[in-house]
């Protein structure tokens, strides 16, 4: 369908990716959790029936983690300055989607699909929000980037001023359904909960292990 989805996403190095998760990870295997969870949500994007896919990213992305992806670098600025340089740059119907939410799948962004492939098109907008307030997704049908340029991100109430700016705009608004960001350690766990069996769980829980393993209580017992 005449859609673009763009992954904003940062490269994965040890302590500038992930920071909030160590302690109690090393800053290496937060980077390694984080690159999990990018691989991830590329493939799932890979998957969906879309005419183009963009990565846009601050940093060099992995060879496997760029096929099929048209790689762009992010702008300079804030979250919301970053977002709307992608909104400007956009010719056509735009789906952006974070790095941090490894859990999400095609059906997550099903409704959306579903709506922009009929002719009659009663959202002129999509937002996925996250468990922490944030949004983990947001799509425009027309992208402007006044529609996120300004909006406070990283904080409790993001979403809500989200969703009011775009309302303020006279825009119909679907919300897809709601994913946990992956912030903190115990947001990877409750993630791997979702996930069981995959390579992200899996990572997830040998972290747990050595968490466990370098705690003074675990020590004091051997």
């Amino acid at each position: 369908m005449d859609l673009t989805v763009a992954v904003i996403a940062k490269e994965c190095l040890p302590g500038r990716v992930k920071t909030r998760l160590s302690p109690p990870l090393t800053p290496e295997r937060a980077a390694s959790l984080a690159q999990l969870s990018l691989s991830r949500t590329l493939e799932t994007v890979r998957r969906l029936p879309v005419r183009n896919r963009l990565l846009v990213m601050d940093g060099t992305p992995a060879a496997a983690d760029a096929e099929y992806f048209t790689v762009v670098p992010q702008s300079s600025g804030g979250l919301d300055e970053r977002l709307a340089a992608i909104c400007d740059a956009a010719t056509g119907p735009l789906l952006i989607v974070g790095m941090d939410t490894p859990q999400f799948s095609a059906d997550d962004v099903a409704p959306l699909l579903q709506d922009w492939s009929t002719q009659a098109t009663p959202h002129d907008a999509w937002m996925g929000p996250a468990t922490d307030g944030g949004f983990w997704a947001i799509a425009l049908r027309r992208p402007v980037g006044d529609l996120i340029r300004g909006v406070p991100m990283s904080t409790e109430t993001t979403g809500a001023s989200q969703l009011a700016r775009l309302s303020a705009a006279g825009l119909s608004v679907g919300i897809l359904p709601e994913l946990r960001d992956m912030d903190h350690f115990s947001d990877a766990l409750e993630i791997a909960a979702e996930i069981p069996g995959s390579g992200f769980a899996h990572a997830v829980d040998e972290a747990a292990l050595q968490v466990r393993g370098c705690s003074p209580t675990a020590g004091a017992a051997r």
